[in-house]
């Protein structure tokens, strides 16, 4: 969808911030319609479910390639998200009840993670091919094969579990859980993006606020979608964080380094997914080794030596900026994915093995909830603390010849340096394009500093409780 921005924007006359919610919708419904899906798939069948939404998922795509307006194709990425929220609870709660034997299930779960990085390495490798040579709408076909394959296959292949004695969906809390994620998320979001300003705060406000009623609503419902006292159970809280703490990090880098290898490297968007593939791969590789590993060595040793691995990762991408700069970054995401990998597979596992096989779905999807909060997070609070380093390194005093008003517009961030860098005649350009991107070297490289000192924090506790 990224790759197709230029393209849908033109032919849809699409505005600045009809492109922004184009991206950025479908994550707010997927992100807010986790949980309530997670417990309907409880009470309705998570196989069924599954396939109710492969179907929407399949159908929406159709029409969204079809759309003549960009409003049409902003309210179809929303009905996307809603059915995308379907995926991942269903099939991670029917790997829950499929697999009994505590080995073959975290090998499941490694390969269902191991299948979530295969389409992150994947999509946009085949988005950008599909953009070279066929229409936009290209994009969003591509989804429905693997829709089909699996509304055929599925009822073959997949059994059906529910929750025997279900109770009802609570309609309000369906409605409060929805309202508190989609509220967090974009404050989060529009925080990273435009600072500490009213809206952001408030749309946090509202949101933490929304959370609190529904959390309380949950003590006292006979069937509350989320079950409280699952955190008082030192297993599951434990994993629920080290799940967080994992998406935190990874998320607030992988936005930095995407920027960096287009903005400060000038590589063309498929070009940069090129030089992320490795790191996609590497966490295929990790997810898909971590179980046979685990028959040998006990999964919280694994864990500490990944997250060793993984801050070495992070030191060696303080080194950007060099000559090598493609050695480096290939060598540090690929440390950091294979590292990282084994947490996200043995705390995904123990997540869902704490609970019931009825519940299975409602924890699967607390757990992806979680990812998406605190990858937003990850994304706001990083790349706040970037901002800050780039415009403490950004130093306009020194870039004597360059326009006053330039250097007040690229002062804000890299991506304003740029656009505004290519009105200007060069030397200017050149001498501004050079100190915005050392800034925005400087920045990643700090990031890359403090995300290894909070991996060396994280691989201390997991060695104690080892």
């Amino acid at each position: 969808m990224t790759l197709a921005l230029p393209t849908i924007s033109a032919t849809l006359h699409a505005t600045n911030a009809q492109m922004l919610w184009m991206v950025d919708i479908y994550g707010f419904m997927v992100a807010g319609f986790l949980i309530t899906m997670g417990t309907i798939g409880d009470r309705i069948g998570r196989r069924r479910l599954l396939l109710i939404g492969a179907a929407a998922f399949g159908i929406v795509s159709i029409l969204a390639a079809l759309v003549k307006s960009a409003g049409a194709l902003i309210l179809l990425r929303a009905l996307l998200g809603v059915a995308g929220a379907t995926l991942a609870p269903s099939t991670l709660s029917l790997i829950r009840n499929m697999f009994h034997n505590k080995n073959e299930r975290t090998t499941a779960i490694g390969i269902w993670m191991a299948s979530f990085s295969a389409g992150a390495v994947i999509g946009p490798l085949l988005g950008g091919i599909l953009i070279t040579h066929f229409h936009w709408s290209s994009v969003f076909l591509i989804s429905v094969p693997a829709m089909l394959l699996l509304l055929a296959l599925g009822p073959w292949l997949l059994p059906e579990y529910r929750d025997p004695a279900p109770g009802r969906v609570d309609l309000c809390s369906v409605l409060l859980s929805l309202g508190a994620v989609l509220a967090v998320v974009y404050g989060m979001k529009e925080g990273a993006g435009q600072g500490l300003s009213w809206s952001p705060v408030l749309s946090l406000v509202v949101g933490v606020a929304l959370a609190g009623v529904f959390l309380h609503r949950q003590t006292r419902l006979a069937y509350p979608m989320v079950d409280l006292q699952l955190f008082s159970r030192p297993g599951f809280s434990a994993a629920m964080l080290s799940y967080a703490f994992g998406f935190f990090v990874l998320f607030g880098l992988s936005i930095l380094l995407t920027q960096y290898l287009q903005l400060v490297l000038d590589l063309s968007p498929f070009k940069a997914a090129c030089w992320l593939a490795p790191w996609g791969g590497a966490f295929m590789i990790g997810s898909a080794t971590a179980p046979r590993v685990a028959r040998y060595w006990h999964p919280n040793r694994i864990t500490t030596c990944g997250l060793l691995l993984s801050a070495l990762g992070f030191a060696l991408l303080t080194q950007v900026g060099g000559s090598s700069d493609k050695e480096v970054i290939i060598t540090g995401t690929v440390m950091l994915a294979l590292g990282l990998a084994p947490l996200f597979t043995f705390s995904v596992e123990l997540i869902i093995a704490q609970v019931p096989s009825e519940r299975a779905g409602a924890a699967a999807a607390l757990s992806e909830t979680g990812s998406e909060l605190s990858g937003a997070l990850g994304i706001a609070l990083l790349g706040s603390l970037a901002s800050l380093i780039y415009r403490m390194e950004f130093s306009p005093e020194s870039l004597s010849g360059v326009p006053e008003d330039a250097l007040a517009y690229a002062n804000g961030s890299l991506s304003a340096a740029v656009a505004v860098a290519d009105k200007l005649l060069e030397p200017a350009k050149i001498e501004l394009l050079t100190a915005s991107r050392h800034a925005f070297t400087a920045s990643i490289q700090f990031i890359s500093a403090t995300s290894m000192l909070i991996v060396l924090a994280a691989a201390l506790i997991s060695y104690r409780t080892s």
